[in-house]
């Protein structure tokens, strides 16, 4: 008991210094019935005087004015050593004595609005201008001096102050004071690798020396790939841009297998496309002006995969594709958007997760893998196609509508776990092998898929992607034997002309790739 009592400290004077000015009311409230002496400065000084409290101007209480525009204002001893002063240190004790300092046990500080800076402008006068220098200062020493000094970093914290202050009759408790300097150390570092981010990007420097990762945690989530595994989302921005409609709380599984789908259906003509993943890999991709065909294409791919998948759509869903997707059973339902009819029949499965991607934009940020105390950093796949990025180098040329076909497919086959096989017809996927150590394995998968849901006709055209190029003519082969017309691949290989003398020989048409596009 006498150690707990130790513990408490008395609020006997803040310094209150915030951009964010909300909730303070309510807070300067009870610091007033506790009789705390209140400190503040500038736009926050003029707030706590409006809102009809009594408080004391920083100039006044350090006895310096604010200089350089309010740039040196808080950087003062008399405010850290307030601060920073060891309460049962007697050479602090002496010290403060000396200079007339006094002690400062709780300190309200937000910073400068970098990150909404960001937001909102490119100019980098005013960005400079909006990294705070003497608020994460104030923090800092506050939450180091956490024994004797209670440091609060965001408005959503002040409830909790009123009610440890309502519990302890105006003090603090020791386990109260370190949970918000945690707190305050992450926010200051998150502060600190906002603006070095910013820096790098800058002055482009992908892969600086030392690399700063920040995030804001979405939700824990109930559990990993696997229940034994704990797991949480992070966004480097303040909020996801995923907005879920309807459903249970999205797991990790969900969580990855939207990435993935998001990735491939951004990557598709704007209002055409539909994916339909299961595991992260496509089981289903197809590109059509009409959504009904574009959805009905997509699913007939693999319809037995597709079941339990995710279905994305970069277009507005409506009520005919809405009935037709309640018919089946899927996790996820991405959009961008939804009508109020499909909407309505859609939440007739209280499970079905519905998510608005809508404001979801794909963005050249890093990939990330950590293993072994170590990160593996890469830039993302983002690559537009163009014909540029294409050669025709067998002698029969595929036509303008066939080589669309062909980049469609490759454009998919990045997307598909390595070794990657993909068959299409008429912009709309019909065989899909991944995941394979050997390539001719990947494209048997493909072509058994192809052969189990799909009824070819002679007429037909069937072309094939390959995410890498084909190092012997077998896997090749393999493909024209089951009735593929045209083949496109990335070209490097030592045997290159091997595969163009054999596209040749059998009169198929062959493109080469300048780019590879594993996904291991």
């Amino acid at each position: 008991m006498g150690n707990k009592k130790n513990n408490m400290k008395k609020i006997k004077r803040a310094l209150i210094s915030t951009w964010d000015k909300n909730n303070l009311k309510k807070l300067l409230s009870k610091l007033r019935k506790e009789k705390v002496e209140l400190i503040s400065s500038g736009g926050t000084y003029k707030e706590i005087k409006k809102l009809g409290f009594k408080c004391l101007e920083v100039s006044n209480f350090t006895g310096s004015n604010e200089i350089l525009n309010g740039r040196v204002k808080t950087l003062h001893p008399k405010i850290h050593a307030g601060i920073l002063s060891v309460r049962k240190n007697k050479k602090h004790k002496k010290d403060l004595i000396k200079n007339k300092f006094k002690e400062i046990d709780l300190v309200i500080v937000n910073f400068y609005p970098f990150e909404k800076t960001l937001e909102s402008t490119k100019n980098h006068r005013i960005i400079l201008e909006n990294i705070d220098i003497g608020g994460p200062a104030m923090v800092r020493a506050a939450a180091k001096n956490y024994n004797d000094v209670v440091v609060i970093t965001n408005p959503n914290q002040y409830n909790e102050l009123i009610r440890e202050l309502i519990k302890n009759k105006g003090s603090t408790s020791l386990s109260f004071r370190q949970k918000f300097s945690k707190e305050a150390f992450a926010e200051t570092a998150y502060y600190d690798a906002l603006i070095a981010n910013y820096f790098n990007i800058t002055l482009k420097d992908s892969f600086p020396k030392k690399k700063i990762l920040f995030g804001n945690l979405i939700e824990k989530l109930r559990y990993g790939e696997n229940p034994h595994q704990e797991s949480a989302i992070y966004s480097f921005s303040k909020k996801t841009k995923l907005n879920q409609l309807n459903g249970k709380q999205l797991s990790y599984n969900n969580y990855n297998d939207i990435f993935s789908a998001l990735a491939i259906s951004k990557s598709l003509p704007k209002n055409q496309g539909t994916v339909i993943v299961k595991h992260t890999n496509p089981c289903g991709v197809s590109i059509n002006k009409n959504n009904l065909k574009s959805f009905k294409d997509a699913l007939a791919c693999d319809p037995l995969s597709a079941f339990g998948g995710i279905v994305a759509c970069n277009f507005k869903i409506k009520k005919k594709l809405a009935k037709e997707i309640n018919m089946l059973f899927f996790e996820v339902i991405v959009a961008n958007g939804f009508d109020k009819k499909a909407l309505r029949i859609l939440k007739k499965k209280k499970n079905l997760r519905i998510i608005d991607s809508t404001k979801t934009k794909i963005i050249d940020i890093e990939n990330i893998l950590t293993n072994f105390n170590m990160m593996l950093i890469q830039k993302p796949d983002l690559k537009k196609f163009t014909k540029k990025n294409f050669s025709l180098v067998s002698k029969n040329k595929p036509n303008s509508k066939t080589l669309k076909d062909l980049i469609f497919a490759f454009n998919i086959c990045r997307f598909v776990k390595s070794n990657a096989i993909v068959i299409v017809r008429n912009n709309a996927t019909i065989g899909i092998g991944g995941g394979q150590p050997s390539r001719i394995d990947s494209c048997k998968i493909a072509i058994n898929k192809m052969n189990k849901f799909h009824n070819l006709k002679d007429s037909d055209e069937i072309l094939a992607a390959s995410d890498a190029f084909f190092p012997f003519v077998d896997g090749f082969e393999k493909l024209i034997q089951a009735g593929i017309t045209a083949v496109i691949q990335p070209s490097g290989s030592i045997r290159d002309k091997e595969i163009i003398k054999f596209a040749n020989e059998t009169k198929t048409k062959l493109v080469f790739a300048k780019t590879r596009h594993f996904k291991h």
